[in-house]
C-alpha cells in the first residue's frame, strides 16, 4: 500500500462522508458535513499537535496541494512553523498594501479624522478645496510613501510667488496630511513638506516674496459715518453687523450666537469654548447699544438663534454681513477687519491697557491676566472699554481721547 499520495483526482470527486482522508506525509482531504472539500496540513510542533488550511479542492488541486504540503514540510525542517511563517506573510502583504495608500486617501483619512475638531463645515471644506485646486492633479494619486521634496516643489512652485498665502496654506496641509500618514504606518522618513531644513533650502521665504495681505480694515476715524448709514438699512443682518463691530467680534461668532448664551440683566454675552478659534471660553461685556440691539430684534420662537434667518430656526449665513458690505458699496473692508480697527482705536486713542484689549479680541492671554480681568473691577473696566468703542462708533458720540485706565498685569488698577 502506498503511504504517500494516497488519493486519485476520481476518489476525490468520489469522496461524500463527512471526515479526513489522507494522502500522506500530513496532507488530508477535509470533507464537511455539508459536502465542501478542502485540504489539511496536519504536524506537531513543540509536542502540540497542529493543522493548517491549505485551501478549497475548488481552487487548490491535487498537484498543488501537495506542493503546498511540501513547502509545510521544508519549512519545520528549518524549525519554522508553517503557520506562523503564513501569518507573517499575511502581515507583510498588508503592510505592503497599506503603503501604496495614495495621498488622496490619506489626505480624506486625516480631513475625516480632524473634522470634529474643527469649529465649522467651512474649514473643512476650505481643506478639500485647496487640495482639489492645487494638490491632487499632481501627487493625489500617487503611493503616500513615495511623496518627497521634488514633488512637493511641483505642487508648490506655480503659486509660491503668485499667491503666496494661499501656496503657505498648502504647503502646511500637506505637512499635516503627510505627518498623519507617518504615524499611520503608511510613509517613513523626514516630512519632505516642513519648511526648515527642507523646503526652506529650495524656495524663498514667503516675507522674501511679498508682502502678507491683511483684511481690508476701515480707519477708525471713518467708522461714526459708516455706523450712520448702517442704522439706516433695516433687517437683521444690519442690526448682525453692527453687533459684530460693537462686540469685535468674528462672524462666525456673531451668527451663531444663541440667546442663552446672553446675560442682558448683567450685559454679558459669554460665547461657549466650542465656538471659539481659541477653545477657550470668552465673555464679551455689551455696551448700552450693543444690549439695544438685542432687545429690538425680532424673535424666532422655533430656535434659540439671536440673528435670525430667512428660514425659520435658522440663523443668518456666514455670508450674510459680508453680502451687507457690498450692498453698502464697501468692497474695500470686510467684516473682520473692524476686528483691526477696534484695536487700532484702542492703541491710539486710549490708555487701555494692550492686555485688555486683546482680551476683547479672544487673543489668547496668560491664565492669570485672564483671571484677573475677570473678576470684580476688571469687568467693569472691560464694560467701560466696550461702551467707549460704542461711543466712538455712535454718529452723534464724544470721539474725543478716551481717558481710561491702567492696568499692572497682577489685575492692579494703577
Amino acid at each position: 500500500m502506498r503511504e504517500i499520495n494516497k488519493l486519485t483526482v476520481s476518489e476525490i470527486k468520489a469522496k461524500t462522508k463527512a471526515g479526513l482522508y489522507a494522502d500522506g506525509l500530513g496532507l488530508y482531504l477535509q470533507v464537511a458535513p455539508g459536502g465542501s472539500k478542502s485540504w489539511l496540513f496536519r504536524f506537531r510542533r513543540a509536542g502540540r499537535a497542529r493543522k493548517m488550511g491549505l485551501g478549497s479542492v475548488h481552487t487548490v488541486p491535487l498537484k498543488e496541494a501537495r506542493e503546498r504540503a511540501t513547502e509545510c514540510r521544508k519549512l519545520l525542517l528549518d524549525d519554522i512553523d508553517p503557520i506562523e511563517a503564513r501569518k507573517a506573510q499575511r502581515t507583510a502583504n498588508r503592510l505592503a498594501e497599506a503603503k501604496a495608500m495614495t495621498f488622496k486617501e490619506c489626505a480624506d483619512g486625516y480631513i475625516a479624522s480632524h473634522r470634529s475638531k474643527w469649529s465649522n463645515l467651512k474649514h473643512a471644506r476650505q481643506w478639500t478645496s485647496t487640495l482639489e485646486k492645487y494638490v491632487y492633479d499632481k501627487i493625489g494619486r500617487l503611493p503616500v510613501n513615495e511623496v518627497d521634496v521634488t514633488l512637493v516643489v511641483n505642487v508648490l512652485k506655480d503659486i509660491w510667488t503668485s499667491k503666496p498665502e494661499t501656496a503657505s496654506r498648502v504647503r502646511g496641509r500637506i505637512e499635516r496630511i503627510l505627518d498623519w500618514a507617518t504615524v499611520s504606518g503608511y510613509r517613513t522618513g523626514d516630512n519632505p513638506a516642513r519648511w526648515k531644513g527642507h523646503l526652506d533650502n529650495v524656495l524663498p521665504a514667503r516675507n522674501e516674496v511679498r508682502a502678507v495681505k491683511h483684511h481690508p480694515a476701515m480707519p477708525y476715524s471713518d467708522v461714526s459715518a459708516f455706523m450712520q448709514a448702517l442704522r439706516e438699512m433695516e433687517g437683521v443682518s444690519p442690526r448682525a453687523l453692527e453687533f459684530a463691530i460693537l462686540t469685535a467680534a468674528r462672524t462666525g461668532e456673531v451668527v451663531g450666537a444663541r440667546w442663552p448664551e446672553i446675560d442682558i440683566s448683567s450685559g454679558i454675552w459669554i460665547i461657549p469654548a466650542e465656538r471659539m478659534k481659541s477653545k477657550r471660553e470668552h465673555r464679551v461685556p455689551l455696551s448700552s447699544r450693543a444690549l439695544h440691539i438685542l432687545e429690538n430684534l425680532p424673535i424666532d420662537k422655533t430656535s434659540d438663534f439671536v440673528f435670525i434667518g430667512d428660514k425659520a430656526g435658522a440663523t443668518l449665513s456666514n455670508m450674510a454681513l459680508l453680502m451687507t458690505l457690498r450692498r453698502m458699496g464697501r468692497d474695500d473692508v470686510t467684516v473682520h477687519g473692524f476686528r483691526s480697527t477696534f484695536k487700532d482705536w484702542a492703541t491710539e486713542r486710549t490708555t487701555y491697557p494692550n492686555e485688555m484689549t486683546e482680551m476683547a479680541l479672544a487673543h489668547v492671554v496668560s491664565d492669570k491676566t485672564e483671571a484677573a480681568y475677570r473678576r470684580g473691577q476688571m469687568v467693569e473696566k472691560r464694560h467701560q472699554l466696550m461702551e467707549d468703542w460704542a461711543r466712538h462708533c455712535d454718529p452723534e458720540g464724544d470721539r474725543g481721547n478716551v481717558v481710561s485706565i491702567k492696568v499692572t498685569t497682577n489685575g492692579q488698577t494703577a
